[in-house]
Protein backbone atom coordinates (compact mmCIF):
# COMPACT_ATOMS: atom_id res chain seq x y z
CA UNK A 1 0.00 0.00 0.00
CA UNK A 2 0.99 3.29 -0.37
CA UNK A 3 3.14 5.41 2.17
CA UNK A 4 0.20 8.14 2.28
CA UNK A 5 -2.62 5.25 2.95
CA UNK A 6 -0.01 3.33 5.47
CA UNK A 7 0.25 5.94 7.15
CA UNK A 8 -3.59 6.94 7.06
CA UNK A 9 -4.67 3.44 9.01
CA UNK A 10 -1.19 3.57 11.40
CA UNK A 11 -2.77 6.56 12.89
CA UNK A 12 -6.49 5.56 12.79
CA UNK A 13 -5.55 2.19 14.61
CA UNK A 14 -3.21 3.98 17.08
CA UNK A 15 -6.03 6.68 17.85
CA UNK A 16 -8.94 4.06 18.41
CA UNK A 17 -6.49 2.14 20.93
CA UNK A 18 -4.55 4.12 22.76
CA UNK A 19 -6.53 7.70 22.59
CA UNK A 20 -9.77 6.69 24.12
CA UNK A 21 -10.17 10.03 25.25
CA UNK A 22 -10.83 11.08 21.74
CA UNK A 23 -14.26 9.16 21.43
CA UNK A 24 -15.96 11.71 22.50
CA UNK A 25 -15.16 14.96 20.53
CA UNK A 26 -12.78 17.22 22.11
CA UNK A 27 -13.43 21.23 22.32
CA UNK A 28 -10.56 23.52 23.37
CA UNK A 29 -13.34 26.02 24.41
CA UNK A 30 -15.17 23.36 26.17
CA UNK A 31 -17.28 26.63 27.88
CA UNK A 32 -18.22 27.72 24.72
CA UNK A 33 -20.00 24.08 23.85
CA UNK A 34 -20.96 22.84 27.25
CA UNK A 35 -24.09 20.98 26.27
CA UNK A 36 -21.70 18.48 24.41
CA UNK A 37 -20.26 16.83 27.61
CA UNK A 38 -23.60 17.57 29.64
CA UNK A 39 -27.02 17.55 29.16
CA UNK A 40 -28.14 19.07 32.61
CA UNK A 41 -26.49 22.21 31.33
CA UNK A 42 -29.64 22.83 29.09
CA UNK A 43 -32.07 25.92 29.99
CA UNK A 44 -29.40 27.27 32.45
CA UNK A 45 -27.86 30.51 30.04
CA UNK A 46 -31.27 31.62 30.38
CA UNK A 47 -31.57 32.82 26.62
CA UNK A 48 -32.15 30.70 23.06
CA UNK A 49 -28.64 29.68 23.08
CA UNK A 50 -27.20 28.29 19.85
CA UNK A 51 -24.01 27.44 18.82
CA UNK A 52 -21.70 26.19 16.22
CA UNK A 53 -17.68 25.27 16.88
CA UNK A 54 -15.54 23.64 13.83
CA UNK A 55 -12.19 22.02 15.06
CA UNK A 56 -9.52 20.81 13.32
CA UNK A 57 -6.78 19.12 15.18
CA UNK A 58 -3.37 18.79 14.54
CA UNK A 59 -3.47 20.75 11.41
CA UNK A 60 -1.01 19.66 8.78
CA UNK A 61 -1.25 15.89 9.31
CA UNK A 62 -3.45 14.18 6.84
CA UNK A 63 -6.42 12.09 8.29
CA UNK A 64 -5.90 14.09 11.79
CA UNK A 65 -9.42 14.57 13.72
CA UNK A 66 -11.67 17.25 12.38
CA UNK A 67 -15.23 18.18 14.68
CA UNK A 68 -18.31 19.61 13.71
CA UNK A 69 -20.37 20.55 16.25
CA UNK A 70 -23.72 22.52 17.16
CA UNK A 71 -25.71 22.90 20.18
CA UNK A 72 -28.91 24.46 20.89
CA UNK A 73 -30.82 24.71 24.23
CA UNK A 74 -33.20 26.88 26.00
CA UNK A 75 -35.35 27.46 29.02
CA UNK A 76 -38.84 26.71 28.99
CA UNK A 77 -40.62 30.12 29.69
CA UNK A 78 -42.55 30.26 33.51
CA UNK A 79 -41.49 25.98 33.98
CA UNK A 80 -38.28 24.62 35.71
CA UNK A 81 -36.94 22.98 32.66
CA UNK A 82 -34.80 23.45 29.60
CA UNK A 83 -34.63 21.37 26.70
CA UNK A 84 -31.83 20.83 24.21
CA UNK A 85 -30.06 19.94 20.69
CA UNK A 86 -26.86 18.35 20.08
CA UNK A 87 -25.14 17.45 17.10
CA UNK A 88 -21.51 16.62 15.69
CA UNK A 89 -19.54 14.85 13.52
CA UNK A 90 -16.22 13.71 14.71
CA UNK A 91 -13.89 12.33 11.50
CA UNK A 92 -10.73 10.84 12.28
CA UNK A 93 -8.76 9.36 9.09
CA UNK A 94 -10.97 6.89 7.13
CA UNK A 95 -13.92 6.98 10.21
CA UNK A 96 -16.45 9.16 11.12
CA UNK A 97 -19.28 9.52 13.76
CA UNK A 98 -21.97 11.54 13.79
CA UNK A 99 -23.93 12.29 17.24
CA UNK A 100 -27.53 13.80 17.41
CA UNK A 101 -28.90 13.66 20.44
CA UNK A 102 -31.56 15.67 22.51
CA UNK A 103 -31.65 16.39 26.12
CA UNK A 104 -34.34 17.56 29.16
CA UNK A 105 -32.75 18.93 32.50
CA UNK A 106 -35.31 19.90 35.82
CA UNK A 107 -33.73 22.86 37.49
CA UNK A 108 -33.78 22.96 41.12
CA UNK A 109 -34.23 25.74 43.07
CA UNK A 110 -32.10 25.06 46.50
CA UNK A 111 -31.84 29.15 47.60
CA UNK A 112 -32.50 32.18 45.92
CA UNK A 113 -29.23 32.10 44.19
CA UNK A 114 -28.55 28.56 43.95
CA UNK A 115 -30.19 26.19 41.51
CA UNK A 116 -29.21 21.89 40.84
CA UNK A 117 -30.11 20.97 36.82
CA UNK A 118 -30.43 17.70 36.67
CA UNK A 119 -30.42 16.39 33.31
CA UNK A 120 -30.72 13.57 30.19
CA UNK A 121 -30.18 12.90 26.67
CA UNK A 122 -31.36 10.24 24.50
CA UNK A 123 -30.25 10.30 20.97
CA UNK A 124 -28.14 8.04 17.90
CA UNK A 125 -24.70 7.67 16.93
CA UNK A 126 -23.61 6.69 13.36
CA UNK A 127 -20.45 5.04 13.19
CA UNK A 128 -18.79 4.30 9.78
CA UNK A 129 -15.56 3.65 8.21
CA UNK A 130 -14.38 2.61 4.79
CA UNK A 131 -11.48 0.63 4.46
CA UNK A 132 -11.77 -0.68 0.83
CA UNK A 133 -8.10 1.77 -0.32
CA UNK A 134 -6.00 -0.49 2.35
CA UNK A 135 -3.76 -3.97 0.81
CA UNK A 136 -4.40 -6.18 3.98
CA UNK A 137 -1.04 -8.58 4.35
CA UNK A 138 -3.79 -11.12 5.55
CA UNK A 139 -7.10 -11.17 3.75
CA UNK A 140 -8.81 -13.16 6.80
CA UNK A 141 -7.51 -10.82 9.36
CA UNK A 142 -11.30 -10.63 11.47
CA UNK A 143 -11.00 -7.02 12.23
CA UNK A 144 -11.00 -5.84 8.34
CA UNK A 145 -14.13 -8.70 7.59
CA UNK A 146 -16.26 -5.22 6.67
CA UNK A 147 -15.13 -2.51 4.90
CA UNK A 148 -17.06 -0.77 4.89
CA UNK A 149 -19.02 -0.81 8.88
CA UNK A 150 -21.95 1.43 8.95
CA UNK A 151 -23.54 0.71 12.80
CA UNK A 152 -26.04 3.27 14.11
CA UNK A 153 -25.29 3.19 17.97
CA UNK A 154 -28.71 4.60 20.28
CA UNK A 155 -27.33 5.35 23.43
CA UNK A 156 -28.53 7.61 26.41
CA UNK A 157 -26.82 9.62 29.37
CA UNK A 158 -27.05 12.20 32.02
CA UNK A 159 -25.57 14.58 34.01
CA UNK A 160 -25.94 17.14 37.42
CA UNK A 161 -25.09 21.15 37.30
CA UNK A 162 -24.65 22.81 40.51
CA UNK A 163 -25.18 26.96 39.48
CA UNK A 164 -25.19 30.15 40.43
CA UNK A 165 -24.56 33.43 38.58
CA UNK A 166 -21.05 33.29 39.60
CA UNK A 167 -20.14 29.91 39.46
CA UNK A 168 -20.69 25.79 38.92
CA UNK A 169 -19.76 23.05 39.41
CA UNK A 170 -20.71 19.83 36.94
CA UNK A 171 -20.91 15.94 36.89
CA UNK A 172 -21.78 13.86 34.30
CA UNK A 173 -21.21 10.76 31.93
CA UNK A 174 -23.15 12.27 28.21
CA UNK A 175 -22.79 8.25 27.27
CA UNK A 176 -23.79 5.26 29.47
CA UNK A 177 -23.50 2.22 26.70
CA UNK A 178 -20.28 1.03 25.74
CA UNK A 179 -21.55 -0.03 22.16
CA UNK A 180 -19.28 -2.24 20.11
CA UNK A 181 -17.64 -1.40 17.28
CA UNK A 182 -16.03 -4.87 15.73
CA UNK A 183 -16.71 -8.67 17.37
CA UNK A 184 -14.61 -11.25 16.90
CA UNK A 185 -16.11 -13.41 14.35
CA UNK A 186 -15.59 -16.61 15.73
CA UNK A 187 -17.08 -15.10 19.54
CA UNK A 188 -20.03 -12.07 18.64
CA UNK A 189 -19.54 -11.38 22.72
CA UNK A 190 -16.24 -10.59 22.45
CA UNK A 191 -15.44 -6.96 21.20
CA UNK A 192 -12.60 -6.28 19.30
CA UNK A 193 -13.24 -2.24 19.37
CA UNK A 194 -16.27 -0.97 21.45
CA UNK A 195 -17.72 2.49 23.13
CA UNK A 196 -16.07 3.47 26.12
CA UNK A 197 -17.93 5.52 28.97
CA UNK A 198 -16.90 8.85 29.52
CA UNK A 199 -16.63 10.38 32.84
CA UNK A 200 -16.75 14.66 33.04
CA UNK A 201 -16.29 16.89 36.28
CA UNK A 202 -15.89 20.48 35.68
CA UNK A 203 -16.07 24.04 37.67
CA UNK A 204 -15.80 27.62 37.64
CA UNK A 205 -15.93 30.38 38.80
CA UNK A 206 -16.45 34.21 37.63
CA UNK A 207 -14.41 36.74 40.16
CA UNK A 208 -15.18 40.70 39.06
CA UNK A 209 -11.55 42.67 39.51
CA UNK A 210 -13.36 45.98 38.72
CA UNK A 211 -16.03 47.70 37.29
CA UNK A 212 -14.84 46.62 33.56
CA UNK A 213 -13.14 43.45 34.22
CA UNK A 214 -13.79 39.91 35.58
CA UNK A 215 -11.46 37.12 36.14
CA UNK A 216 -12.80 33.38 35.52
CA UNK A 217 -10.75 30.20 35.81
CA UNK A 218 -11.98 26.84 34.90
CA UNK A 219 -11.55 22.96 34.89
CA UNK A 220 -12.37 20.28 32.58
CA UNK A 221 -11.63 16.67 33.96
CA UNK A 222 -12.31 13.73 31.44
CA UNK A 223 -12.04 10.30 32.09
CA UNK A 224 -12.63 7.06 29.83
CA UNK A 225 -13.33 3.55 31.24
CA UNK A 226 -13.83 4.42 34.73
CA UNK A 227 -15.18 0.91 36.49
CA UNK A 228 -14.55 -1.36 33.53
CA UNK A 229 -13.04 -4.64 33.55
CA UNK A 230 -9.33 -4.27 31.74
CA UNK A 231 -9.65 -6.61 29.51
CA UNK A 232 -8.54 -4.62 26.27
CA UNK A 233 -5.06 -2.83 26.57
CA UNK A 234 -7.19 0.48 25.70
CA UNK A 235 -9.45 0.80 28.97
CA UNK A 236 -6.55 2.71 30.90
CA UNK A 237 -6.82 5.77 29.15
CA UNK A 238 -5.01 8.95 30.24
CA UNK A 239 -7.56 11.26 32.29
CA UNK A 240 -7.64 14.25 30.79
CA UNK A 241 -7.49 17.84 32.56
CA UNK A 242 -8.02 21.03 31.05
CA UNK A 243 -7.60 24.10 33.07
CA UNK A 244 -8.47 27.61 31.54
CA UNK A 245 -8.15 31.00 33.06
CA UNK A 246 -10.13 33.67 31.14
CA UNK A 247 -10.77 37.66 31.61
CA UNK A 248 -13.60 39.62 31.31
CA UNK A 249 -13.75 43.22 29.48
CA UNK A 250 -16.67 45.45 29.25
CA UNK A 251 -18.80 42.58 29.21
CA UNK A 252 -17.98 41.61 25.56
CA UNK A 253 -14.27 40.70 24.75
CA UNK A 254 -13.19 37.50 26.57
CA UNK A 255 -9.51 36.64 26.44
CA UNK A 256 -7.64 33.31 27.72
CA UNK A 257 -5.18 30.73 27.73
CA UNK A 258 -5.41 26.95 28.91
CA UNK A 259 -3.09 23.93 29.69
CA UNK A 260 -4.15 20.36 28.76
CA UNK A 261 -2.51 17.63 30.42
CA UNK A 262 -3.24 13.86 30.90
CA UNK A 263 -2.24 11.24 34.28
CA UNK A 264 -1.95 7.53 33.50
CA UNK A 265 -3.31 6.48 36.85
CA UNK A 266 -2.21 3.38 36.37
CA UNK A 267 1.82 4.14 36.50
CA UNK A 268 1.09 7.82 37.67
CA UNK A 269 2.74 9.08 34.67
CA UNK A 270 1.59 12.43 33.08
CA UNK A 271 2.37 14.27 29.77
CA UNK A 272 1.60 18.01 28.72
CA UNK A 273 -0.73 17.77 25.70
CA UNK A 274 -0.80 21.36 24.56
CA UNK A 275 -1.51 25.32 25.61
CA UNK A 276 -4.29 26.87 24.67
CA UNK A 277 -4.84 30.68 23.67
CA UNK A 278 -8.27 31.78 22.42
CA UNK A 279 -10.28 35.05 22.71
CA UNK A 280 -14.16 35.49 21.87
CA UNK A 281 -16.27 38.80 21.07
CA UNK A 282 -20.14 39.37 22.37
CA UNK A 283 -22.22 42.30 20.34
CA UNK A 284 -24.69 44.07 21.95
CA UNK A 285 -27.50 42.23 19.30
CA UNK A 286 -26.45 38.27 20.83
CA UNK A 287 -23.95 37.25 18.42
CA UNK A 288 -20.56 35.23 19.29
CA UNK A 289 -17.79 35.08 17.38
CA UNK A 290 -14.50 33.26 18.17
CA UNK A 291 -11.33 31.51 17.95
CA UNK A 292 -9.17 29.16 19.74
CA UNK A 293 -5.35 27.88 19.11
CA UNK A 294 -3.45 24.91 20.33
CA UNK A 295 0.09 24.92 20.29
CA UNK A 296 1.15 21.13 20.65
CA UNK A 297 3.68 20.14 23.60
CA UNK A 298 3.95 16.29 22.55
CA UNK A 299 5.91 14.74 20.09
CA UNK A 300 3.75 15.89 17.22
CA UNK A 301 4.75 19.25 17.75
CA UNK A 302 6.81 19.06 14.37
CA UNK A 303 5.00 17.37 11.83
CA UNK A 304 1.70 19.08 13.37
CA UNK A 305 1.16 22.84 12.91
CA UNK A 306 -0.90 22.75 16.16
CA UNK A 307 -4.74 22.83 16.12
CA UNK A 308 -7.58 25.09 15.72
CA UNK A 309 -10.92 26.11 16.21
CA UNK A 310 -13.75 28.62 15.14
CA UNK A 311 -16.58 29.36 17.06
CA UNK A 312 -20.20 31.41 16.55
CA UNK A 313 -22.95 31.86 18.76
CA UNK A 314 -26.22 33.39 19.01
CA UNK A 315 -28.26 34.14 22.01
CA UNK A 316 -31.68 34.92 21.56
CA UNK A 317 -33.47 37.40 24.26
CA UNK A 318 -37.31 35.81 23.48
CA UNK A 319 -39.09 36.76 26.45
CA UNK A 320 -40.23 40.17 26.41
CA UNK A 321 -39.60 42.49 29.21
CA UNK A 322 -36.50 40.74 30.50
CA UNK A 323 -33.57 42.74 31.01
CA UNK A 324 -30.19 40.92 29.38
CA UNK A 325 -27.78 39.99 31.89
CA UNK A 326 -24.34 39.18 31.87
CA UNK A 327 -23.57 35.31 31.68
CA UNK A 328 -19.93 34.25 32.67
CA UNK A 329 -20.87 30.36 31.96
Amino acid sequence: MSARILYTFLFSCLLSLSMQAQQDPMFTKYMFMPMAYNPAYAGTAKVLDMGVLHRQQWWGIEGAPMTQAINLHSPIEGKNIGLGLNMSLDQIANSRQFNVYGSFAYHIPINKSVKLSIGMQGGVSNWAADWTDLELEDLNDPAFQNLQPNLWLPNFGGGLYLFSEKWFVGLSAPMLINNALRQETNNPNIPLAQQYRHYYVSGGVAIPLNSTMVFRPSLLVKHVGLFEKNELNNVAAPTEMDVDLSLLFNNRLWVGASFRTALQVIDQTSTYDSVDFWISMRFENGLRIGAAYDYTLTELQGPAQGSYEIMLGYDLMRYKGKTKHVRYF
